[in-house]
């Protein structure tokens, strides 16, 4: 007969897995308990103090006898080739001696200097001779400003009207003949003054009527508009430029014709 084995491995139990092991929260506590021992026995025995060093007691000492130091400075190969204080002519080369700076009071009594009379301007006059200066004029007024004469170019009181070119213009001869007419009229009238503005080609670019400046002259506005036309149409001579001037027509009048008188009058 089979008789069942008794004991703990035959009963047939099995343990439930994961029995035995440690939890993961054991573990991270264990591990804080480690650091956190760490951390007070570094802070209890981590501190050092400073080494203080061990007073040295009964150390030797050397010591050159008397006298021996001398000696010592002949194995130097530069004692005669560079000055030292050690050297032959140490003495004279690094130790000067003292001098002491006394300062002279020194003074001159006061006199005059002396100027002859003689010599007086003369290094003027030697430069002046040798340095002329160049001569020139001093032109205290403008020069004078020429003008040119009324020309008529008929006489005076002639039988026929004449013109007179006055201003800039004067010196710019006429190119175009000019016919002047005779107005008839009873009475003397007074001249047609017309100032113009003539280019460099010599053609009047501008003509105005001036006023009569006498009072109690006489104007004939036909006079005037035939001035007018006749300044206009003349030509003068070519210029540098712009040139303003006044032409002036002299008319001379004629008596107007006779008529005759209604019968039984």
């Amino acid at each position: 007969m089979n008789t069942a084995s008794s004991g703990p491995g035959a009963s047939g139990e099995t343990k439930p897995p994961g029995k035995g092991k440690w939890p993961l929260s054991l573990w991270l506590l264990l591990i804080g308990l480690v650091l956190a021992v760490h951390l007070v026995l570094i802070f209890a025995f981590g501190g050092r103090k400073p080494v203080t060093p061990r007073p040295v007691i009964n150390a030797p000492a050397l010591a050159l006898a008397d006298g021996s130091s001398d000696w010592l400075i002949l194995n130097d190969p530069t004692l005669f080739a560079l000055p030292s204080r050690e050297g032959f002519a140490g003495p004279a080369w690094l130790e000067p001696p003292h001098v002491e700076f006394h300062r002279q009071e020194w003074t001159e009594p006061p006199r005059w200097l002396q100027l002859p009379g003689g010599e007086l301007g003369a290094i003027f006059s030697q430069f002046m001779q040798t340095n002329p200066l160049a001569t020139f004029q001093f032109e205290l007024k403008p020069p004078p400003r020429f003008t040119a004469p009324l020309v008529p170019l008929e006489p005076n009181f002639a039988g026929a009207s004449t013109l007179h070119i006055e201003g800039d213009l004067a010196w710019r001869p006429l190119l175009t003949p000019m016919p002047l007419p005779s107005w008839p009229y009873a009475d003397v009238i007074a001249p047609s003054r017309v100032q113009v503005l003539v280019n460099g080609a010599g053609e009047v670019v501008s003509a105005v009527l001036l006023p009569s400046d006498i009072p109690g002259e006489v104007q004939d506005a036909d006079a005037d508009q035939r001035a007018l036309e006749l300044a206009r149409a003349a030509r003068f001579a070519t210029g540098p430029g712009l040139t303003v001037g006044r032409l002036i027509f002299d008319w001379c009048t004629v008596a107007p014709a006779a008529t005759n008188a209604p019968a039984g009058s």
